[in-house]
């Protein structure tokens, strides 16, 4: 790379295009020239709030600045794939907010278009970035947890569906629920954190009992109920994982339940020669991750001093490594597309009610 270069970027999407905005902020190698969204006053006050010259409501008058080298896509999930596809056949890099897609063949869609075009196609799983979660990797890497033979990811919220009545609970937009909006994320963390082992089989379950009567909205969150919109989606998903090395992972994934859980979400793994459990609530950044182990045979437990950081920032450092150097990129659209495929199969489970065979 040569020395002052950097990388044009654009933002599409006002709502959780504001991480990726915050993300790019720590990368001096990144420019935000643009900004895309349908809400006009969300994007004209971040567009103040960052410094952004251009500001556009249709996305497409975006994709035809001829300055814009990449964009970041954070927009609802049934128009990743027109967004991206567009993007690429316009000469963009695409950095694309978690699912990839609202199932494989649409992320099969997006990937093939990248790889077309030669341009990358990375995924927003930034949870990878955490301390704790690259704590646990290196563990695993280097042997001291042992054989890792069950692992457990869970994202359980008691009062969380994003927005009763909006795109968050239309099946046809959204593609599912908690599963594919918060499963996908510990599913992701699991999988990288163990070595991404192959799946033989998956067998799981999917409940709507209280989205449906209007009950678990997020207080937190910018979308109103909308009164009289049909719920679509489950609230609550299970699923058993079993891998080619006769591995297991259980899967819990729930926007609303009555449970003591307020926002949380973790990892634990059980290994041979140790443990390992990541338990972060209200999304804490430090005092999340215990390790467990021995000392001649006397069972001892370590609690790391954790340092916070900023996981859209992480992702975007290799965005950026990978537009400006060449260097490949993770995670990449095809690791987005694996989370995808299982996501799916989890859904074909529960629908049929049997554990099917995965690939």
């Amino acid at each position: 790379m040569e020395s002052g270069q950097r990388v044009r970027v654009g933002v599409i999407g006002c709502g959780a295009g504001l991480f990726h905005l915050e993300g790019y902020a720590e990368e001096p190698r990144a420019e935000i020239v643009a900004l895309a969204g349908l809400e006009t006053d969300r994007c004209r006050e971040l567009a103040e709030r960052f410094g952004i010259p251009n500001v556009y409501r249709d996305y497409t008058e975006l994709l035809a600045n001829p300055a814009i080298a990449a964009v970041s896509i954070a927009v609802p999930n049934h128009l990743h794939l027109p967004v991206a596809v567009a993007a690429v056949a316009a000469g963009k890099h695409v950095l694309v907010e978690k699912p990839l897609a609202r199932n494989a063949a649409e992320g099969e869609q997006m990937v093939a278009a990248a790889e077309a075009a030669g341009k990358v196609l990375a995924i927003a799983f930034q949870r990878r970035g955490r301390h704790d979660v690259r704590i646990v990797k290196g563990e695993v890497e280097r042997g001291a947890l042992g054989r890792i033979y069950h692992a457990k990811a869970y994202w359980m919220r008691r009062s969380g569906i994003p927005g009763l009545g909006s795109w968050f609970t239309n099946k046809e937009q959204a593609g599912g629920g908690p599963l594919i909006d918060l499963g996908v994320h510990v599913l992701d963390m699991a999988l990288w954190m163990m070595g991404n082992p192959k799946v033989q089989s998956v067998s799981a379950a999917t409940y709507a009992e209280l989205g449906p009567r209007g009950t678990g909205q997020w207080q937190g969150s910018r979308f109103t109920i909308a009164p009289g919109v049909a719920y679509e989606v489950e609230d609550f998903a299970t699923a058993l994982l079993r891998f080619e090395d006769g591995a297991t992972l259980q899967l819990d994934a729930s926007w609303a339940a009555y449970t003591g859980h307020t926002d949380e979400f973790g990892v634990s793994l059980l290994g041979s020669k140790g443990g390992a459990a990541i338990d972060v609530k209200d999304y804490a950044q430090t005092g999340t991750l215990r390790l467990f182990g021995e000392i001649d045979g006397t069972p001892t437990v370590t609690e790391p001093r954790l340092v916070p950081r900023t996981g859209h920032a992480d992702i975007i450092h290799g965005f950026v490594d990978a537009v400006l150097d060449g260097v490949p990129v993770s995670p990449s659209g095809v690791e987005g597309l694996e989370r995808v495929r299982l996501i799916e199969a989890i859904y074909r489970s529960a629908e049929e009610g049997r554990e099917i065979a995965f690939r």
